[in-house]
């Protein structure tokens, strides 16, 4: 009797178990691990669900919000994206980091010195293509003047033109050869004289 009992509290344990609500109708909840952002992990502070920075520095990159903390400091960064609208905040640290980097690079001018160094170089290309745009004008008015004055020179002359002047040569080179045929040593001289008289 006794091991008849044991056995019927081993089989009604589990179904009791089933029954209970609050062990079978949830799973346990899983294990949220939420990382810091590069500016909470390097400002060693907690990250909140909604900080600021988060967005924009992420925890891959630290070195972007190293080069900003470092010219700026944390709390202008913080200051100045909450005055902005969500819209202009990823363009506004952009700018930050850029002007940042420029400034270490150069901490007398930053980024009004490498702004500078471009226009200077827009400048001397703009006059270099001035330049080209003049010398190509001035070759085309050559070209044109060059054009008229050969237009006007075959206006002038019509009659020299060159297969006129080839086909004359010609015809006198057929008939001069014709009259050689006949000529002996002796008229040969008398021929030339009059040739040259007329």
């Amino acid at each position: 009797m006794e091991s008849s009992d044991t056995t019927a509290t081993t089989i009604t344990s589990p179904s009791s178990r089933s029954v209970s609500p609050s062990s079978s109708s949830s799973p346990p909840p899983p294990s949220v691990v939420i990382t810091p952002c590069a500016a909470c992990k390097i400002l060693r502070r907690r990250c909140a669900e909604k900080c600021v920075l988060a967005p924009y520095f992420p925890p891959n990159d630290p070195l972007k919000f190293t080069t900003a903390h470092r010219v700026f400091g944390a709390s202008n960064i913080i200051k100045f994206l909450q005055e902005l609208p969500e819209s202009q905040r990823a363009d506004a640290v952009s700018s930050m980091v850029y002007e940042a980097n420029a400034r270490l690079r150069d901490p007398v001018y930053g980024c009004a010195g490498a702004i500078s160094q471009l226009q200077r170089q827009v400048s001397e290309l703009q006059a270099q293509l001035a330049k080209a745009q003049a010398e190509l004008v001035n070759m085309h008015c050559q070209q044109a003047n060059l054009m008229a004055l050969v237009c006007m020179e075959m206006s002038q002359s019509p009659e020299a033109s060159p297969p006129q002047s080839f086909d004359n040569f010609t015809d006198n080179q057929h008939s001069f050869a014709s009259n050689l045929s006949f000529l002996d040593e002796n008229n040969l001289g008398s021929l030339w004289e009059s040739t040259l008289w007329t």
